[in-house]
């Protein structure tokens, strides 16, 4: 894996503040009105966040790739299904 550069650093952070911003959005709406699924939202949002930014540097020490994608596609994955449960209930 090669080394990340100055641009992925700067769109890595600007992926989280982005992904963070809409995670902090859903979890004030929860707390206004306490409609559970969108306590589901802003989880299913972290996950999705956590696992395109910082499982994907966060595991590179890992020398198998193989698995530090699967980690990495384990969190999108469950942030997809909670997503979907969301919805559902909504």
């Amino acid at each position: 894996m090669e080394e990340p550069s100055v641009t992925n650093y700067i769109l890595l952070a600007a992926h989280l503040l982005v992904g963070f911003t809409l995670v902090f959005f859903a979890a004030k709406a929860f707390k206004r009105t306490k409609y559970k699924p969108m306590i589901l939202l802003a989880i299913g949002f972290t996950l999705l966040v956590l696992g395109e930014t910082v499982v994907e540097y966060g595991f590179a020490f890992l020398q198998n790739e193989t698995i530090q994608k699967f980690i990495e596609e384990g969190f999108e994955i469950a942030g997809f299904i909670v997503l979907i449960i969301a919805v559902k209930k909504s």
